[in-house]
């Protein structure tokens, strides 16, 4: 089923191959510019569709080269006691590997492979054949559609995408986000130091807001270093969103203390004198730095200001002779 729904959703990112290509007609990029690992994992999944699934030693299976997820143990036992008592319901997907070492690499079902390694089981697994991007990409989908990843491992993911120079479209069709979510998951990695991210570890219960506000201080002048950044997150395990927390508290403190001479100085600067009112009348005016205010109380001084208005050339001038 979930691989149904990802050919499907492929396929209506790629465009309508012809019916009998050729080997070098179906290699050759799509005359519309679709992305071509995308139409390439349209064929993958087609193929695979249709395949058995082989029991595979979880020894034969390497890890991905990119990884999409932080630690796969947490939170594991409920999958593995399902397996335990269930099977293994959804094959994983493997792809071919070159030389030494195990046969096999993970695409996608790191989690699976962890719950069958730890029950000590073989993994049902589809292998196919595929290049690093085509893998990349079924991997993306794929956990994009099982709603695996959390915010800041999606973040990551997409940084490492960028890495392998797939294309910010391509990028955000894999993981299904628009091109401002995007901007903001790798501006996520690239201004929030690397080890305060993995000391604060998957945090599947911290969403955008947190990680953004994160960003925010870490981009501050006052900002301390990364290893002393790394120092005010609690050891103690009360979970990540608490982690999170007081890290984000600790610098909002340091904020508040490298601003706080600016906020002194500006509440201790002396108040605006209180306008000065003409005796016998609602006219009132103020002077202030390079300006002066003049206000009026009733319809009849409102004239007051017209008067002021049409004979300010003539005072200027005045002035101006005056002081020659």
């Amino acid at each position: 089923m979930k691989r149904d729904l990802l050919a499907k959703s492929l396929q209506k990112m790629a465009e309508k191959k012809p019916e009998a290509p050729t080997p070098s007609v179906a290699a050759a990029p799509s005359k519309e510019g679709a992305p071509k690992s995308l139409l390439n994992m349209s064929d993958v999944l087609t193929q695979v569709a249709s395949q058995a699934a082989q029991d595979v030693d979880v020894s034969d299976i390497a890890d991905s080269e990119i990884s999409d997820r932080f630690d796969v143990t947490v939170g594991l036992d409920p999958l593995v006691e399902s397996i335990r008592n269930s099977g293994q319901e959804l094959p994983v997907m493997l792809r071919f590997r070159r030389g030494e070492g195990p046969r096999y690499e993970v695409v996608y079902g790191r989690r699976r492979i962890a719950a069958c390694r730890r029950l000590g089981i073989r993994v049902r697994a589809l292998i196919k054949e595929m290049n690093l991007r085509e893998a990349l990409v079924s991997q993306a989908l794929e956990n994009s559609a099982r709603l695996e990843r959390s915010f800041i491992e999606q973040a990551v993911f997409a940084t490492e995408l960028e890495k392998a120079e797939f294309s910010r479209t391509e990028i955000c069709e894999a993981l299904a986000v628009d091109k401002g979510t995007l901007s903001r998951l790798l501006s996520i990695v690239r201004d929030i130091p690397a080890g305060v991210v993995n000391r604060i570890g998957a945090a599947h219960d911290v969403g955008r807001r947190p990680w953004m506000e994160l960003r925010r201080l870490a981009l501050l002048e006052c900002a301390p270093s990364e290893d002393k950044m790394i120092a005010l997150i609690p050891d103690e395990a009360e979970g990540a969103p608490a982690r999170v927390n007081k890290l984000i508290e600790a610098l909002q403190e340091i904020e508040r203390r490298a601003t706080a001479p600016t906020r002194a100085a500006k509440s201790e600067s002396p108040p605006a004198p209180a306008p000065t009112q003409l005796p016998g009348s609602q006219v009132k005016y103020q002077v202030g730095k390079g300006k002066l205010t003049i206000q009026v109380g009733g319809k009849q001084e409102e004239e007051f200001i017209e008067f002021v208005k049409s004979n300010l050339s003539a005072l200027y001038e005045t002035w101006s002779k005056k002081g020659s």
